[in-house]
């Protein structure tokens, strides 16, 4: 079991190595035309609205929902009414979506004005900010489409093309940087209106590439909607407690962007660098595994064999803590570093740099929560549990607005990212404690002895790590970005090999 899941989650891992490099490449692209100022925070508001619901969709509710659905019916019917049930949750989900992004565009004006009201002090910037809107808002429908297809094909163990998928978004807007933007002006449209065109392209790009791929599988389109269909039913009757029973990051997040909009100008750009840059190892370490595991867990709760459910739980939260603790000591150690070599160029300063720096030490403490959620709330919707998450991530979300508009007040934006890391740590003890109670256990003893041994290592790493990149700083001297790269690749090349050889004393 723990060799299979390592080997889909490794092939989930290297197409979203894939994603995510692209992603960094995306946000250096970003950071270099736009920096971190009046266009760019306009640009993070208006797409952080449709980009919350592809992400609980993409990465949490609809996967929680769909998966177990339509695992049970290829389990049980056969392909033939699979198939079937993947047109009605489609069309569906086209319909919805369809309604909802007619309503934004029609009331973009004042979504925007209740999120971001300190926006209409600056001129323009409210009116850009929900011109970007308007323009994004069939995203949404895209993804909807997209993460369907991802949940048909991950159910039957084809993993690498959905992974691969979200690099499309990343693709188009990179793209749409060097071939839209340059033509706004001319149309008398603003440059960052070109960004948003590449996010629609983006969204499109997901669908198309995972099209050929159900068509190989046997999967063909058919415009079918009954909503009396016994299978759509229960997705949705699954999917609105599996939004809320995600949503807690995200919503998080969402909340830490609309504070961050009465912290000054570069404050919500700040904070959405960091956070797209912890995002790297949340997909690489936490959301592959998690993908990996859902369809194994759906089974093992059809064959109501709880043992098997431990294992495969207790393997990935094992695997989780081996790859992302190492992951959390390197990005508070290199954060400063890191920055500097994939965004400091361009209209993006040495200020911004130590800024966005300090929103990525505060955030990288809920690596670890952020992916164990991603394994414990899907368990409790193929157990058929959606109570349990929805009010573990109510509490998330409650604890979080309390925490940042404290610390708001005390340490400013890097108050917002704290508090939003701490938030996800307490979310995903709760979970993690309630499944211990359901399950008769998770394999504590094991799960405690390998955070105990990867913490240890992990430190040691750490301090490794910081005596050789201050070291490699007096030595190697110098802000090209060859020079940064140098110092980076060798300060992670050395965490690396003090990692192994701790390993083997440790004998993890």
């Amino acid at each position: 079991m723990s060799s299979r899941l390592a080997r889909s989650a490794g092939l989930i891992g290297a197409a979203t190595m894939a994603s995510r490099v692209l992603g960094l490449l995306r946000e250096t692209v970003l950071a270099a035309l736009f920096g971190a100022g009046y266009a760019m925070d306009a640009f993070n508001v208006a797409f952080r609205i449709p980009n919350l619901l592809r992400d609980l969709f993409a990465e949490g509710a609809m996967s929680a929902a769909f998966v177990p659905t339509f695992t049970r019916y290829l389990t049980q019917r056969g392909r033939d009414d699979a198939w079937r049930l993947g047109n009605v949750v489609i069309n569906a989900l086209v319909l919805v979506t369809s309604i909802a992004v007619t309503i934004g565009a029609i009331f973009a004006h004042t979504i925007v004005a209740a999120f971001a009201p300190d926006y209409a002090a600056v001129p323009g910037k409210l009116e850009l900010t929900t011109m970007l809107l308007r323009i994004m808002l069939p995203f949404i429908g895209a993804v909807a489409v997209s993460v369907a297809m991802m949940g048909m094909l991950n159910s039957l163990h084809r993993f690498f093309v959905p992974a691969l998928a979200p690099a499309m978004f990343n693709v188009a807007t990179v793209a749409a940087a060097f071939a839209i933007v340059p033509w706004m002006p001319r149309l008398g449209w603003p440059p960052i209106a070109g960004i948003a065109i590449g996010t629609l392209l983006g969204g499109a790009g997901q669908v198309l590439i995972q099209w050929p791929a159900l068509r190989r599988e046997g999967w063909r389109y058919r415009p079918v909607f009954d909503l009396r269909d016994q299978g759509l039913r229960e997705v949705l009757a699954t999917i609105a407690p599996g939004t809320l029973g995600l949503a807690a990051v995200q919503v998080n997040v969402f909340i830490n962007t609309v504070l961050a909009t009465g912290e000054g100008t570069g404050a919500v750009s700040w904070l959405n660098y960091a956070f797209r840059l912890m995002y790297l190892p949340i997909g690489l370490f936490g959301i592959s595994i998690a993908t990996a595991a859902l369809p194994d867990i759906a089974r093992h709760a059809v064959a109501a064999d709880a043992g098997a459910m431990r294992r495969t739980i207790s393997s990935g939260l094992r695997m989780m803590l081996m790859l992302n603790v190492p992951a959390t000591v390197g990005l508070i150690v290199l954060a400063r570093p890191i920055v500097s070599l994939l965004l400091e160029r361009g209209r993006f300063t040495p200020a911004d740099t130590a800024a966005t720096a300090a929103a990525l030490m505060w955030y990288a403490p809920g690596l670890l929560g952020y992916s164990a959620v991603k394994i414990a709330s899907p368990t409790f919707y193929a157990l058929g549990n959606s109570r349990t998450p929805v009010i573990a991530s109510g509490l998330a979300v409650i604890a979080n607005l309390a925490l940042n508009l404290t610390l708001v007040r005390v340490i400013g934006y890097r108050g917002l990212a704290l508090g939003t890391a701490v938030a996800a740590v307490l979310n995903a003890l709760v979970l993690l404690w309630l499944l211990r109670s359901r399950l008769g256990g998770l394999d504590g003893d094991r799960i405690a002895r390998a955070f105990a041994g990867i913490t240890l290592a992990s430190l040691v790493m750490g301090a490794g790590v910081w005596a050789v990149e201050h070291w490699l700083e007096r030595w190697l001297p110098g802000s090209s970005t060859m020079v940064r790269a140098v110092r980076v690749g060798v300060s992670i090349g050395a965490g690396g090999a003090i990692l192994l050889a701790m390993a083997r004393v440790l004998r993890i």
